[in-house]
C-alpha cells in the first residue's frame, strides 16, 4: 500500500493549531471554538494513528479511514494557512464580513468532517500508542568514503576483471579495436562498486592512457551519452586538466559524433558505462560503431542487472557477480550493525544475525542496510523483529530487493518517513545537495525544530545525515556546510512504492494523473495538456527539476495559477515563459517560487510583493530580466533569493526590510559594480557571487552573520577591499574562492575569520602566490582543498598545528605538488599525518571539479 504519513501530518497541524497567530486569528474570524474542536478531536485521534500505521497491511477499511483522515488534515491545513498569510499582512481584524463568514464555514465543515471521521475509527479497534519520541541519532560515519578497505569479499572479483583487462583482446571478430565486458548480477549486489575497484586501481592507469566513467542509467539516449564520453574524456586527458568544459548542447549529432571520433581516435581507453537498462540492440550497434575508433587494447566495461543486455553488448563472456559469501555477509553486517569490537559483548545477538544475514541472499545492499537499522540498538525483541518480519514474504518484482529496503525504511520514524518520500518526485540518478532538499522539506513544513532559519537547516542536515547512515545514500561527499549525495536506485524504487499515491513523476509515458495526487514532478519535455491535469484544486507542488526541461505554455502555467490555489510550491525552472499574470498574487499559501533559466521574462508582475508566506525566490538564469519587481522588501518571510538581473544598482532599502534572508545568490550580474553601500544585511549567512563581471567589492562589513562564501569568476573583484577593518572578527566556516584572477595574495579579512573557517576551496587562481599567513593558525579547518593555482609553491612549516585537518588535496600546482611528494617530498612531514591526502592526482582533482560543478548547480536551485 501507499504510506499515508497520517501522524506526522496531524501532529503538525497540531503544532500549527496551537501557536499564537491561529489564535488570535481564529478569535478574529469569530471561530476560535471551532478550532478549539479541531484541536480535540485531532488530539484523540492521533493518540491511534500509530498503531494504525504499524499495521502495515490494514484491511480496505483502514486503508480508506487513514485516507479521510490525511485528506481532511491536508485540507484543512489548506484553509487554516489563510490566517498566516492574512496576519503578515496585518489584515486579520481588519477582513471583510463576507471573507469571515467564508472561513468560518471553512472551519466548521472541516470540524463536522473530523468528528465524523474520528467516531468512524472506532471500529478498528486500535489501541492508543504514547507519541513517537525517537531522535534521528547520529553515528559514526565510520564508512562514509568509498575506497577498498570499505569493501569486503571482492578482491577476487577484482582480479578476475583486471585480468580480462589486461589481456589481449581476440582479434578476428571484426572488432580487434574494442573489447567489452559486461558485469551483471541482480540489483544491489555491487556492481557499481566493483567497477570503482577496477577502475582506481593503480594498474589501470599504467593500461590506458584515456580513462572514462560514464552513468547510463534509464534512458539510453545517444546524444547524451556522447556528451557525457565527450565531457569524461576532457577531463581524463592530462594535458588539459581542469580546461573549462565547452557548451556541448549547442551541437548538432554530426558534430557531437566528430568531436566524439577526434576524442578516442588512436588513444588506448578504458570506457566504463554504468546501470544500463536498454535492451534496444540498434541504438548500443550506434554507439559501439563510434567507439571503435580507438586504438588496439580499447576496454568496455558494462554494468547492468539484465543477462539479455548483457549478451547483447558482450564481446567477451558476460562476468556474472555472485553473491556474497554468508561469511563475508556476516563480517559486513557486524561492521554495520555495531562499533568495532562490540560485537563481543553480544554473542546472542550475533548469533540472530547470522539467521538475518541468510536472508539476505549475499546481496550486499540488503546486508548493510539492515545492519544499520541495527546500529546502537542491543534490544533482543528488535533484533528478533528483523529476523521474523513478514515483509520477507511479499510479492516482489524479478531482481528486487524491495523487502530488505523497506523493512529498514519501516524502523524510520515517522517523520524521517515523511521527508524521504520525497524523493520520489526526482529521477534515479539525480543529484542533490543537502541546500535543496533541505529547501524542499523546509517549505512542506516537514522538519521538526526550534524557530529559526539555522536550526531549521541543522535539523535538515540531521536527517540527511540519518539516512545515510541507513545507506539509503551513496556518492556521499561532505564538503563541511553542504552534502552532495544520490539516491541509491533500488532505494528510489523503493520511494516510489512507498509515495504512489500522492507524489507522481510526470513524464512521456503518462497518460492520467489521478485526483488525489497533491504533488506533481514534470521531469521531459513532452507535450502538455490542459486535459492531463488534476481538476482538483488540492495540488500543492507542481516541480520541473530536471535542467532543459520546462514549460512552454503560458496558457496552462495560467491555468494552474488560477486553479491551483493551495499550491507551496511552483517551480517553472528553464521555461519560455515572457510573463507571469498578475493572479499570481492569489497563491496566499506559496513558500516557494522558482523562475529559473527563463530567458525570455523581462519584468515580473508587480503584484508579487503580496505573496508574503514566500521563503524561496529564484530569478537566476533570468538573463533578460531587466529590474527586480518594486516591493522585494514586503516579502517579510523571505529565506532564500537567487537573482540574475541587469540591473547596475540595487535597491538597498528593500534589501534591508528583508530580515529573515538566509541565503542570497547573485549570479550572470553583468552591470552590478557594488552590491551594497549602507544596507545591513543582519540576517545573511550565505552569500555566493558568481559571474558578476564588472563587480569591483564585497561589503563584508555590512553581513555580521556571514557564515558561507562562495565566489566564482569575478574577474574585476578586488577581494582586498572589502571590510572596513582589515581585523573585522567573522563568523565564516565555509570559503569557496574560483577563477580569481586578481588575487596574488589572500586578503587580509581572512584573519577575521581564522578561529571559525572549517573548509577552504581555492581552485583556479592563476596568479595566486601565497597562502595566508594565518593558515596555521585556523585550528577548526577541517578540509582544505588547492586545485590548479601553479604559482603556488609554498606551504608553511608549520602545518602539523592544524590538529582539526582531515582532508588535503592538492593539484594543478607543480611545484607545490613535487615538495608534497610522498616520502621524498620536503613538505611530506609537514602533512603525512592527514587522514584523506591527495596530492597530484589529476583524476581526483577533476572529479573534485566535477563534483563542485554539481554542487554549484544545486545550490543555485
Amino acid at each position: 500500500m501507499a504510506e499515508y504519513f497520517v501522524f506526522d501530518i496531524a501532529e503538525s497541524l497540531l503544532r500549527n493549531l496551537a501557536s499564537s497567530v491561529y489564535e488570535q486569528a481564529s478569535r478574529a474570524y469569530h471561530v476560535y471554538e471551532d478550532v478549539q474542536g479541531i484541536k480535540d478531536t485531532l488530539s484523540i485521534v492521533k493518540g491511534v494513528l500509530l498503531d494504525a500505521e504499524e499495521k502495515r497491511e490494514p484491511k480496505h477499511g483502514m486503508r480508506e479511514w487513514l485516507s479521510q483522515i490525511r485528506n481532511a488534515c491536508l485540507d484543512a491545513e489548506d484553509i487554516l494557512d489563510g490566517f498566516q498569510c492574512q496576519n503578515l499582512r496585518k489584515q486579520v481584524v481588519k477582513a471583510s464580513g463576507s471573507t469571515r463568514m467564508k472561513m468560518a464555514r471553512q472551519i466548521k465543515y472541516i470540524r463536522n468532517r473530523l468528528d465524523k471521521i474520528a467516531a468512524d475509527g472506532n471500529k478498528f479497534g486500535l489501541q492508543r500508542i504514547h507519541v513517537d519520541h525517537r531522535l534521528v541519532q547520529r553515528r559514526e560515519m565510520t564508512y562514509s568514503y568509498v575506497d577498498a578497505s570499505g569493501v569486503i569479499g571482492r578482491e577476487k572479483d577484482k582480479e578476475a576483471i583486471i585480468k580480462l583487462l589486461m589481456q589481449p583482446h581476440p582479434l578476428g571478430d571484426g572488432d580487434k579495436s574494442l573489447c567489452v565486458i559486461p558485469l551483471v548480477g541482480i540489483g544491489g549486489l555491487g556492481k557499481t562498486t566493483l567497477a570503482k575497484l577496477v577502475f582506481n586501481d593503480k594498474r589501470m592507469d599504467e593500461l590506458f592512457k584515456l580513462k572514462m566513467w560514464v552513468c547510463v542509467s534509464d534512458d539510453f539516449d545517444i546524444r547524451q551519452i556522447i556528451i557525457k564520453i565527450i565531457n569524461s574524456a576532457s577531463a581524463s586527458a592530462p594535458n588539459i586538466a581542469f580546461a573549462h568544459q565547452e557548451n556541448l548542447n549547442s551541437l548538432d549529432i554530426e558534430q557531437l559524433q566528430s568531436r566524439l571520433r577526434r576524442k578516442l581516435s588512436g588513444h588506448k581507453y578504458l570506457l566504463v558505462l554504468d546501470d544500463i537498462w536498454s535492451d534496444d540492440r540498434a541504438k548500443w550497434i550506434e554507439l559501439k560503431d563510434l567507439l571503435k575508433v580507438g586504438a588496439v587494447g580499447s576496454k568496455i566495461i558494462v554494468t547492468t542487472r539484465s543477462n539479455t543486455i548483457a549478451s547483447m553488448m558482450s564481446t567477451v563472456t558476460p562476468y556474472v557477480l555472485e553473491g556474497l559469501s554468508l561469511e563475508n555477509c556476516l563480517s559486513l553486517f557486524v561492521k554495520w550493525a555495531f562499533k568495532e569490537g562490540e560485537e563481543t559483548k553480544y554473542p546472542n545477538l550475533v548469533e540472530i544475525g547470522k539467521e538475518i544475514v541468510q536472508k539476505c541472499r549475499g546481496v550486499p545492499l540488503a546486508v548493510r542496510t539492515l545492519g544499520s537499522s541495527l546500529f546502537l540498538n542491543f534490544n533482543l525483541e528488535r533484533w528478533e523483529f528483523v529476523r521474523d518480519h513478514e515483509i520477507w514474504n511479499l510479492k516482489q518484482k524479478k531482481d528486487d530487493i524491495l523487502p530488505a529496503l523497506k523493512l529498514s525504511y519501516d524502523q524510520m520514524p515517522s517523520y524521517l518517513r515523511h521527508c524521504f518520500a520525497y524523493f520520489s518526485l526526482f529521477p534515479k540518478d539525480f543529484g542533490f545537495s543537502s541546500v535543496y532538499i533541505s529547501s524542499l522539506w523546509v517549505t512542506l513544513g516537514l522538519l521538526r525544530s526550534p524557530v529559526g532559519s539555522r536550526e531549521v537547516e541543522n535539523v535538515a542536515k540531521q536527517y540527511i545525515t540519518e539516512l545515510h547512515s541507513r545507506s539509503f545514500l551513496e556518492d556521499f561527499e561532505d564538503f563541511g556546510h553542504i552534502y552532495y549525495f544520490k539516491v541509491h536506485d533500488l532505494v528510489h524504487d523503493l520511494v516510489l512504492y512507498i509515495a504512489k499515491e500522492e507524489l507522481l513523476v510526470v513524464n512521456s509515458h503518462t497518460r492520467n494523473i489521478p485526483e488525489q495526487v497533491r504533488h506533481l514532478s514534470i521531469v521531459e519535455n513532452v507535450s502538455l495538456s490542459h486535459a492531463l491535469f488534476p481538476k482538483s484544486r488540492s495540488v500543492r507542488i507542481i516541480l520541473f527539476p530536471i535542467h532543459g526541461v520546462g514549460l512552454h505554455s503560458e496558457a496552462l502555467s495560467n491555468t494552474w495559477i488560477t486553479r491551483y490555489k493551495y499550491l507551496r510550491i511552483l517551480d517553472l525552472s528553464d521555461s519560455s515563459l515572457e510573463t507571469l499574470p498578475n493572479s499570481i498574487a492569489k497563491l496566499e499559501n506559496l513558500r516557494s517560487l522558482k523562475l529559473e533559466n527563463n530567458c525570455k521574462i523581462k519584468r515580473l508582475p508587480q503584484s508579487i510583493y503580496k505573496l508574503q508566506n514566500l521563503l524561496f525566490l529564484s530569478l537566476r538564469g533570468c538573463v533578460e530580466l531587466e529590474t527586480l519587481p518594486k516591493g522585494l522588501g514586503m516579502l517579510v518571510s523571505l529565506q532564500h533569493l537567487h537573482i540574475t538581473t541587469k540591473q547596475s544598482t540595487l535597491p538597498e532599502d528593500e534589501f534591508a526590510n528583508l530580515n529573515n534572508l538566509h541565503t542570497l545568490t547573485f549570479e550572470y550580474c553583468d552591470n552590478l559594480k557594488v552590491l551594497f553601500r549602507r544596507a545591513q544585511l543582519t540576517s545573511l549567512e550565505i552569500l555566493v557571487v558568481q559571474s558578476c563581471g564588472s563587480l569591483e567589492s564585497l561589503p563584508l562589513h555590512i553581513l555580521p552573520k556571514l557564515e558561507v562564501l562562495f565566489v566564482i569568476k569575478c574577474e574585476m573583484l578586488n577581494l582586498s577591499c572589502n571590510c572596513e577593518s582589515p581585523k573585522q572578527r567573522l563568523r565564516m566556516k565555509y570559503l569557496h574562492l574560483e577563477h580569481c584572477p586578481r588575487q596574488q595574495t589572500f586578503p587580509e579579512w581572512i584573519e577575521g575569520a581564522a578561529d571559525t573557517l572549517q573548509t577552504l576551496l581555492i581552485l583556479n587562481c592563476d596568479s595566486l602566490k601565497m597562502l595566508p599567513e594565518c593558515l596555521t593558525r585556523m585550528s577548526h579547518l577541517k578540509m582544505l582543498h588547492i586545485v590548479n593555482c601553479p604559482q603556488l609553491s609554498y606551504l608553511p612549516s608549520d602545518m602539523h598545528s592544524l590538529t582539526a585537518l582531515e582532508d588535503l588535496s592538492i593539484d594543478g600546482c607543480p611545484e607545490l605538488c613535487r615538495k608534497c611528494e610522498p616520502q621524498s617530498g620536503e613538505y611530506w612531514s609537514f602533512i603525512s599525518h592527514i587522514k584523506r591526502l591527495s596530492i597530484g592526482e589529476t583524476r581526483e582533482g577533476q572529479l573534485l571539479f566535477r563534483m563542485q560543478s554539481q554542487l554549484r548547480l544545486r545550490l543555485r536551485q
